[in-house]
């Protein structure tokens, strides 16, 4: 594994996490009822980040694409991260 794909799998698994923490009442969105996993959607997460949804999940895939440090930001925003938790986002995942 090089380290380009380890540190594109470490940025999989935090963004995972810390998405999968958060609830939609805590970010502002509506309870839509029920969820089969815990935490937001990928789509919440977009949307909150003003990022498209297929852009936001090939970055949460760990796919091998360029992300601009504004969107890197607007992600960690989203996910209410603070600033240590931000500056493990915003590292570049290439």
């Amino acid at each position: 594994m090089t380290a380009s794909s380890r540190r594109r799998r470490q940025l999989k698994d935090f963004l995972r996490a810390k998405r999968g923490a958060l609830t939609p009442a805590g970010v502002g969105l509506p309870d839509a009822g029920r969820r089969r996993t815990p935490g937001l959607r990928r789509e919440e997460v977009a949307v909150l980040a003003g990022v498209g949804v297929s852009w936001y999940t090939w970055l949460e895939q760990g796919r091998d694409i360029k992300v601009s440090d504004a969107v890197l930001d607007a992600v960690a925003r989203a996910l209410l991260l603070d600033e240590t938790s931000a500056h493990t986002c915003t590292c570049s995942p290439g």
